[in-house]
C-alpha cells in the first residue's frame, strides 16, 4: 500500500526502514522523505512507526 503519494513511499519501505534502525519519525523523514511535501501521510506513517516499534519492543522483551 502506498503511504506517501507525493514521494511514492510504500508501507513495506517504511517497515524496512524501521527494521534498519530508523525508529523516530525524523529518521524516516530524513531517510525516505515521508511527510516532506503535503503532510497527509504523516498520521499513517506515525501509526506504522508505532506498530513496528511496539513489535520490536515485544521481541526484545521475550528474547
Amino acid at each position: 500500500m502506498y503511504v506517501c503519494l507525493c514521494k511514492g513511499i510504500t508501507e513495506r519501505q517504511l517497515k524496512a526502514a524501521v527494521a534498519e534502525g530508523n525508529t523516530e519519525f525524523r529518521d524516516l523523514k530524513q531517510e525516505l522523505g515521508v511527510g516532506a511535501q503535503c503532510g497527509k501521510c504523516i498520521p499513517v506513517a506515525l501509526a506504522i512507526l508505532a506498530e513496528e516499534n511496539a513489535k520490536a519492543q515485544l521481541y526484545y522483551e521475550v528474547a
